[in-house]
């Protein structure tokens, strides 16, 4: 496993963890199992009682990690995505991105965590606990990472919908755990319900089989824990909610100070940047039903890069005017590497592949089916522009291809390398077309095949190589799908015959790849491209001041190009002012009485601006909505924030949720049906939900690079 060499330091003020052992924690999601290996931690006897603060935890080179007893095997890996297998991982990378051995302390029961904890036999508790006020007076809890119901299970085609129903019922419950109680209260208030006792030692998944088998008649459960569960254990489903949302946290002790501050930071930095992880295969109903489409494609020039601070690419451009037409929020991946974007698609993890894909045979072998063209191009021979002697086919006699083993190339390539006498050599699978033609260039490959249109993105502004020859004839790209959706193939085909060669695909298309200015202006300010790896020319400022009030600083320099496009002297139609738009009353009321078009005081005026209305959120939200909240405030304003939660709740929707529950009551406040009603009124509901929108998918575009460049470069040391 990647393990970060760097050190960390304690100081009075707290701890704080290194930028490279931080990317060394997002390499344990990102880079895949190619790259490293899940940290698994010891589970050894421990026979020593520490109840100090981080410090002490340190001088023992260990970090006792509390997890409940759920098996009496632990040999065993938990089932991927499950909360268990959460619990472990995060609380293991945590340990490894402080220099420290994870070790695990099982407890056979909920009701043994504190009293452990708070004896010394560990250091934190790693299971996601209820936040009430009796467990408050004893321990302290970290950042919450979610919110959760407690949920009536039953078999399906079970008639209960209701809760006067459960009279005559019986609910199946352990007595150690939180469920005993909600059980107890319905049976106050059901006398014919009875409870029925199940066994200690009794797993949640064993629980879940009895409930199928029928074993048992009904059980309880959290949401969240279940809505895992359920992919696995489809015979059973959700009844109704019994409790209001609860926040849920890790447990540590009341006097650990510095090991709540350096664990509050990771579980945020790990909440705000990985992966989501759900999977859906349903057909565009589903996605309609869920608002999202999520698009897999590549980082390349030609489908989807980061410049400066916007998102752009041919095939983003094309997905995200496809999205907007349904109403529908984008959401990009980028898949590590070009052999796993259609796997990544018939897993479940996205929607759509749209990277200039060629439909063949394979491919559809594989379970996929490809939209109508909507690009052609030819596939040409790439060589260095000083080499004359390629003419024909006949002259490719002793010369090695480079390219992808996945792609339609090598497909291309095979039937005629015997025939001609030339060899194939497969290029890794997480280098693009464009970085091949480089190597190319330079020497280090002989020769590639690469389509036309991305070639003259290159040949825009290099020299160096030129098409010798085409290779059989045109062929078309196509948008790929699982075989099954059939509903959304047939909207994606309408939009592309609607939006082919119309004025909007001709500028986007001359936009990639015909306009030699914008190709060149691409080219020089990617992000990806930048040598020096710097976000914008603030970063230095951006990282301190993001230190100091407790950010993620990429996330402040996402909100920074949305608010200025970095420029300084940025001033709005109201008055704001700077790279962070600060308004002079407000600045005033933050204590700053300095120029805010100086990049530092306006820099800090608003990270303090944003911390300052950050606290004025409930505490207890779980991390990814406060700060998509606070951001929504920041723009729209807190009254209007306000309103929006209102109308959420009387909506029927989560007024803690940003996404898919506020930012749609932020949307009605538009309307005057609804904002005569609102307190403070009428409100553009556009800008901030797409204020946020915007900056959570450059901030997760600022992630992914520094991802892929951690594992290009192995910032992290590797041990075994």
């Amino acid at each position: 496993m990647y393990v970060c060499s760097a050190r960390t330091e304690l100081t009075g003020s707290g701890l704080y963890v290194c930028l490279v052992c931080l990317v060394c924690l997002m390499l344990l999601v990102a880079c895949g199992d190619s790259v490293v290996e899940d940290p698994q931690p010891r589970t050894v006897g421990i026979n020593y009682l520490e109840t100090g603060d981080l410090d002490a935890i340190v001088k023992r080179g260990r970090l006792r990690i509390l997890l409940l007893n759920d098996a009496a095997d632990h040999s065993f890996l938990p089932r991927a995505g499950s909360m268990r297998d959460f619990e472990l991982r995060t609380a293991s990378a945590f340990a490894l991105s402080l220099g420290l051995e994870p070790v695990i302390v099982y407890v056979d029961r909920v009701s043994e965590f504190i009293p452990a904890l708070r004896e010394g036999r560990g250091d934190l508790i790693a299971a996601n606990l209820s936040v009430t006020d009796e467990r408050k007076a004893f321990i302290e809890f970290t950042v919450p990472l979610l919110h959760a119901r407690q949920v009536v299970l039953r078999r399906k085609g079970d008639g209960l919908t209701k809760r006067k129903q459960l009279n005559g019922r019986s609910i199946a419950i352990r007595e150690s755990t939180p469920y005993w109680t909600t059980a107890a209260s319905l049976t106050q208030r059901y006398n014919e319900l009875k409870i029925e006792l199940l066994e200690e030692g009794l797993t949640d998944d064993q629980k879940f089989e009895m409930l199928a088998d029928g074993a048992i008649d009904l059980t309880i459960h959290d949401d969240v824990g279940f809505a895992v569960a359920a992919h696995y254990h489809d015979e059973i489903e959700m009844a109704f909610p019994v409790t209001r949302e609860q926040p849920v946290a890790w447990g540590i002790r009341k006097q650990a100070v510095l090991l709540k501050e350096a664990l509050d930071r990771f579980l945020t930095l790990e909440q705000l940047t990985r992966a989501q992880g759900e999977k859906h295969s349903d057909d565009f109903a589903g996605i309609k039903q869920r608002r999202t489409l999520r698009v897999v494609t590549r980082n390349n020039a030609a489908s989807y890069f980061l410049w400066r601070g916007e998102l752009l690419g041919f095939e983003y451009e094309m997905a995200k005017a496809f999205a907007r037409q349904h109403r529908l929020r984008l959401e990009v991946l980028v898949a590590p590497s070009w052999e796993r974007m259609l796997p990544m698609l018939l897993e479940g993890e996205a929607d759509i592949a749209a990277a200039f894909l060629t439909p063949t045979d394979n491919r559809r072998a594989l379970g996929v089916q490809f939209s109508r063209p909507y690009s052609t191009a030819s596939e040409v021979v790439v060589t260095r522009s000083d080499d004359k002697q390629l003419q024909t086919l006949e002259d490719l006699a002793g010369r090695v291809f480079t390219v992808h083993e996945s792609s339609s190339y090598w497909q291309t390539l095979e039937p005629l390398a015997r025939q001609y006498g030339f060899m194939l050599h497969a290029a890794p699978e997480d280098e693009e077309t464009e970085a091949i033609i480089g190597r190319v260039a330079n020497g280090e490959y002989d020769l590639t095949l690469a389509d036309s249109n991305i070639l003259d993105i290159e040949l825009t502004w290099r020299s160096d190589v030129r098409a010798a020859m085409p290779i059989g004839d045109p062929i078309h790209h196509g948008w790929a799908v699982r075989a099954q959706n059939d509903e959304l193939l047939a909207e994606i085909n309408r939009f592309l015959k609607k939006q082919h060669r119309s004025a909007f695909y001709n500028l986007t298309y001359a936009k990639y790849f015909t306009s030699e200015n914008r190709i060149r202006q691409h080219k020089q300010e990617r992000i990806d491209l930048n040598a020096e790896g710097q976000f914008s020319p603030y970063d230095d400022i951006v990282k301190r001041y993001a230190e100091q009030y407790g950010f993620d600083w990429r996330l402040l320099v996402a909100q920074m190009y949305q608010e200025s496009r970095f420029d300084p002297q940025a001033r709005s139609w109201a008055g704001a002012r700077g790279l962070m738009q600060v308004m002079p009353r407000t600045a005033k009321q933050m204590g700053f009485e300095g120029d805010l078009t100086d990049p530092e005081h306006g820099i800090h005026a608003g990270i303090k601006y944003l911390a300052w209305m950050r606290e004025r959120f409930d505490p207890e939200l779980p991390v990814l909505d406060r700060m998509w909240l606070t951001l929504a405030a920041y723009n729209a304003g807190r009254e209007h924030l306000r309103d929006a939660r209102v109308l959420a709740r009387r909506m029927g929707w989560k007024s803690n949720r940003w996404f898919g529950n506020v930012e749609q009551a932020m949307l009605l406040l538009s309307n005057k049906k609804y904002a005569r009603k609102a307190r403070f009124g009428y409100v553009r509901g556009h800008e901030p939900v797409n204020y946020v929108l915007d900056i959570k998918q450059r901030y997760e575009a600022y992630v992914r690079y520094e991802q892929t460049l951690a594992c290009r470069t192995r910032t992290c040391s590797q041990s075994k």
